[in-house]
């Protein structure tokens, strides 16, 4: 009898035991815009439980026991919320995160089309955003040109003296083999050339993302090399006010603008960049090292939200640039340059961007993006005039499904290109290109430690043929700060009249491409790299490491040879083009100082020619070092860049050279005032050769390796009306 009545309170006590556990619910939402947070951290302190929001923003939890619960919920760019909860008062409770102004903002990327965080993305991305490009559009806010050349691996080719032109390398391999986009857009290229990279002022961008090899599966032909995706600032609701006005000690001046300010339905940001540069010439040997430039930006966009899950924006870009460079009393004194050399460049760029986005249930995502550009380009030098006209356009629709464990994405996007030479010119070289495309790209959680990618795209260009592009990607991550990646992809790109030979020598006597006896390029690549990071020296040391290992072959390679009748023309490569390497980079963190460390070694190889040479203007090795000290009120930085010897197309050796940098910033709450010292122990080309050759009324140019410009100071004023709340971003 006393057995059964102890095993009936038994009983009873399980039961209510069992009855106090509550499976409940909590749901993370943003304040403003009332969507789903995906892997925010919810716990309960008091149980040290933990969960992570899903894609419908809810944490689910079971065997929560009756009572008062301390509890927390936390997200990277969000305040935190500490409270406390009452169950079994509600099976699920709601909470919403308001954004946190000065916070560190979570890494997110557009260029992979995936909706994760950058440390669960399988592919290799660089990020520049933030601080450091805060700091780079200080050393030069006419263009991106110092933002890609001193990240490593990449080199900026500058193509022309008289112009300026540049084109990026990455790794080795020729601008032609580097998709440029703009927030997901295909951006110039083409007829544009070597021009892009300097009409592209930096202040209205948020940060850069740098995929290197292959990445064609993902935006199509001409991402061999790899791609380079500028992603623009977007209004928040609290209004974005900046003006940047510099001075240079080469008589360079430049004045930046951005508004920015969106309320619950309407958003708008406003950009415009006016630069005037004066003819420059450090050797005073007559002719210019940096052309006379006139160069005005506009770029409005205007953004609608029509609901919690839909927006839709539009935006339209203006440029004008004119720049003459050559001989300097030829162009000061006004004269028409016929009996002295000059080259100018006058383009005028107008494109458009519509983009519309919907939610169509918690775990779908639909997109679609449409532009038009229009490029007008006239290249005048003595005896010979380009002119043409360039016609882009870009149409894109793609289906996100995000999961817990998988995400992937379903798209077709159809590219059109139109180049129209001058009726006039003797050699008409008009292009008419199409290419639809249609791809698949997945991320997949094989388990908590390992992630697998896999894409396929497949391209039909008019008139060359039909090109699959699979890759593959995969991830191995733990807790202990270790994280690898290995991954390769297949890529092609259709020939066109614009390389960095042909830009060289201004087009002249280059005939049009021939669809007929051509064949398009095609690319194998494999990228495999190790990532580390912790704490040294009882914690206060930050320590990261990050070491690269590439491969890219390159068949059927666009070569520009002479012909029978003395024209250039193209013809394909009997043999690869090889790139291989390494980079490494270091980065230690103490209080408030930083100093990075950058290794690249480019081994890029000319197979198709006997000997295996090395490519030209490609230094096999190249180093780097950044002091950096960062306060609330002081920005200072030291920089070091190591470039090694390189070979010119006649097999000349060059010589290696350092240069050297530094910057200063003082930050007030109205925002800062700065001097930056480039390249302070004035190297450039001009002290170990020649840059060009007499006499002036007909010129030869050496090819260019080493900085042209020399020493430049330049000092400039920041002005945030609305306070200085600049962003802080990890770099990745």
């Amino acid at each position: 009898m006393q057995i059964r009545i102890w095993s009936i309170l038994l009983l009873s006590m399980l039961s209510g035991w069992t009855n106090a556990q509550n499976t409940i619910q909590i749901k993370v939402l943003t304040e403003h815009e009332k969507e789903a947070l995906l892997g925010a951290n919810v716990l309960f302190e008091d149980l040290q439980k933990g969960a992570i929001t899903n894609t419908e923003g809810i944490a689910s939890f079971t065997a929560i026991p009756n009572g008062s619960h301390k509890l927390m919920i936390s997200f990277l760019g969000y305040k935190t919320i500490e409270t406390t909860i009452t169950v079994p008062s509600s099976a699920e409770f709601i909470f919403y995160l308001e954004e946190s102004k000065g916070a560190l903002n979570a890494v997110t990327i557009e260029a992979t089309r995936s909706t994760r965080d950058i440390r669960r993305i399988p592919t290799r991305i660089e990020v520049i955003g933030g601080e450091e490009l805060f700091e780079k559009n200080m050393m030069n806010p006419t263009n991106i040109s110092m933002v890609l050349r001193e990240s490593t691996g990449i080199q900026m080719q500058q193509t022309s003296l008289s112009s300026g032109n540049q084109n990026i390398r990455i790794q080795g391999l020729d601008g032609r083999y580097t998709q440029l986009l703009r927030d997901g857009f295909p951006l110039f290229g083409g007829f544009s050339s070597g021009l892009s990279i300097m009409q592209i002022p930096p202040l209205d961008l948020k940060q850069f993302e740098i995929i290197k090899g292959s990445a064609s599966t993902l935006y199509g032909g001409g991402a061999i090399a790899g791609l380079v995706n500028l992603v623009s600032k977007t209004p928040d609701y609290e209004p974005e006010l900046d003006f940047m006005f510099t001075q240079t000690s080469a008589w360079g001046s430049t004045l930046n603008a951005f508004y920015s300010k969106r309320n619950d339905k309407f958003g708008v940001s406003l950009y415009a960049s006016g630069n005037y540069q004066q003819i420059f010439d450090p050797e005073d040997d007559g002719f210019s090292n940096l052309p006379e430039t006139t160069s005005i930006t506009f770029n409005p966009k205007f953004y609608y939200y029509p609901s919690e899950k839909t927006t839709f924006w539009i935006g339209l870009n203006g440029t004008y640039d004119d720049r003459i460079g050559g001989d300097v009393s030829t162009i000061e004194n006004n004269q028409n340059g016929t009996q002295q050399y000059t080259e100018e460049n006058i383009s005028k760029r107008l494109s458009s961007q519509a983009v519309f986005t919907t939610k169509i249930d918690s775990t779908r995502v639909f997109t679609l993006k449409n532009s038009f550009s229009f490029f007008d380009r006239e290249l005048n030098v003595p005896n010979l005039q380009f002119n043409g006209t360039q016609l882009n356009s870009f149409t894109e629709a793609t289906l996100q499904h995000n999961y817990d464990k998988n995400d992937w994405t379903l798209g077709a996007n159809l590219y059109t290109t139109n180049f129209d030479e001058d009726d006039n010119a003797a050699l008409q070289r008009d292009q008419d290109d199409v290419t639809l495309g249609v791809f698949v790209n997945s991320n997949f959680d094989l388990s908590e430690n390992w992630i697998l990618e896999t894409g396929l795209r497949t391209d039909f260009a008019k008139g060359w043929g039909v090109f699959a592009l699979p890759r593959v990607s995969l991830l191995y991550k733990n807790d202990s700060g270790f994280s690898s990646r290995f991954g390769g992809g297949l890529g092609y790109k259709t020939p066109d009249l614009f390389t960095e030979e042909a830009e060289f020598i201004n087009f002249e006597n280059i005939v049009r491409i021939d669809k007929n006896v051509l064949k398009a390029e095609r690319s194998y690549g494999l990228n495999l790299d190790f990532n580390y990071k912790t704490k040294i020296f009882d914690d206060t040391v930050g320590f990261s490491i990050n070491q690269l290992f590439y491969v890219t072959a390159i068949d059927n390679g666009l070569l520009l040879n002479v012909n029978d009748n003395n024209f250039f023309q193209y013809e394909n490569a009997d043999g690869l083009i090889l790139t291989q390497g390494a980079e490494t980079n270091i980065k230690f963190s103490y209080g408030a100082f930083k100093w990075f460390v950058n290794y690249a070694l480019i081994d890029a190889k000319l197979r198709y020619l006997p000997g295996n040479p090395q490519k030209p203007l490609t230094a096999k090795h190249n180093a780097g070092s950044v002091v950096m000290y960062e306060t609330e009120k002081w920005r200072l930085g030291y920089e070091t860049y190591y470039t090694g010897s390189q070979f010119l197309s006649n097999g000349t050796e060059t010589t290696d050279f350092i240069t050297m940098g530094f910057l200063a910033m003082r930050n007030f709450s109205w925002g800062g005032i700065y001097a930056n010292f480039e390249n302070f122990t004035d190297r450039r080309q001009s002290r170990f050769s020649p840059l060009v050759l007499p006499p002036h009324s007909n010129p030869t140019f050496p090819e260019i390796y080493a900085p042209t410009d020399g020493f430049i100071l330049s000092i400039g004023l920041i002005i945030k009306p609305f306070g200085n709340h600049s962003e802080h971003h990890d770099d990745h």
